[in-house]
């Protein structure tokens, strides 16, 4: 009977001991944000590379993939900008834009309800014609509206998988390239073949790189890719991280909020205007419209990993995290 006791005792320790295990590796991969929250880079270690993917929620769009170098296109061009006025390391720069978001002030939002401030302007990319709206929100001017320059026949190869791009209209809906703007890779984003800049050549995918800052990229040309750096202070600038997902989103087109009751909306309060866009995998699947959008970076995480911003229906607050350089994503533009 002793015997069998004190083998009783030893299995219960083993027990605890492996909870107590279990436990431990489970809390590695958290965020201190939400365990559905992408992985922040701000506040989570990095040791857990693919956090950012799995613990998102599940209305989280693409899921794997990696990058492509793209080969050389033939167009080149330049871009003008006009203004008016409704109102009277990973990130080593050069841009005269780029300010450490700690030295960065608060600024009063433009835009709540019939009234509209904000300080407004033009871009027009003379590769194309096409003209953006933008605004300025502190020292930096934004493109308002995402990119949408027709980076195309350039051909895609990931796996066994092709397309006859490497930028895509949502859905392949040309409609969708109107209002959400194009989707492109990293490698794209980044002009890996350096075909406007030699900042960002040689970005892409099974490699790191040493870009030189600011990247144009894909950009018109006086506007850049934007930094880590670079969101962060325009999470300053309109009142923090905590806030910046609510005041940069749309005002509508983002889901309701079923677990909260409330709507996925933003208040804009900036002119920001960022559009849920679902993003494109590395097999050519367009993620649910609504949820959530990702923006790229001009910085690399490693190999097969580029930053972003990330802003999701059910947060009020904005992240920077990390995805998959394959996958399509949006593109707004900084000015130089």
């Amino acid at each position: 009977m002793k015997k069998v006791l004190v083998l009783s005792s030893w299995s219960r320790i083993a027990a605890i001991g492996s909870i107590f295990i279990a436990a431990m590796l489970f809390a590695a991969c958290g965020d201190d944000d939400s365990s559905f929250a992408p992985q922040d880079e701000d506040s989570s270690s990095s040791a857990c590379e693919e956090c950012d993917e799995s613990s998102s929620s599940s209305k989280d769009d693409v899921q794997s993939g990696d990058s492509h170098d793209s080969s050389a296109r033939t167009s080149t061009g330049s871009s003008s900008t006009s203004k008016s006025s409704s109102s009277s390391s990973k990130d080593v720069m050069s841009s005269s834009s780029a300010k450490s978001s700690s030295s960065v002030a608060y600024v009063e939002p433009c835009r709540a309800d019939s009234v509209d401030t904000c300080e407004y302007g033009t871009l027009t990319d003379a590769r194309d014609g096409q003209t953006y709206k933008t605004v300025t929100i502190g020292s930096q001017t934004w493109m308002a509206q995402n990119l949408n320059y027709a980076y195309t026949g350039v051909p895609y190869k990931y796996d066994v998988y092709s397309s006859d791009s490497t930028s895509w209209c949502n859905n392949d809906d040309a409609s969708n390239c109107a209002k959400y703007g194009r989707l492109y890779t990293w490698a794209v984003a980044m002009d890996s073949v350096g075909l406007w800049s030699s900042n960002g050549k040689g970005c892409g995918t099974s490699k790191t790189c040493s870009p030189t800052y600011p990247v144009r990229g894909v950009c018109p040309e006086g506007w850049h890719l934007p930094t880590q750096e670079e969101w962060r202070a325009l999470f300053t600038a309109v009142g923090g991280k905590a806030f910046a997902g609510e005041r940069l989103k749309t005002t509508s087109g983002w889901s309701w909020d079923e677990e909260h009751n409330i709507s996925g909306n933003g208040t804009d309060a900036y002119a920001f205007s960022a559009l849920p866009v679902a993003g494109r995998d590395d097999w050519g699947y367009y993620g649910d419209y609504a949820y959530n959008t990702r923006i790229w970076s001009s910085n690399e995480n490693d190999r097969f990993y580029a930053d972003c911003l990330f802003l999701g229906y059910e947060y009020s607050n904005a992240f920077l995290s990390t995805t998959r350089k394959y996958y399509g994503y949006p593109v707004r533009c900084v000015k130089d």
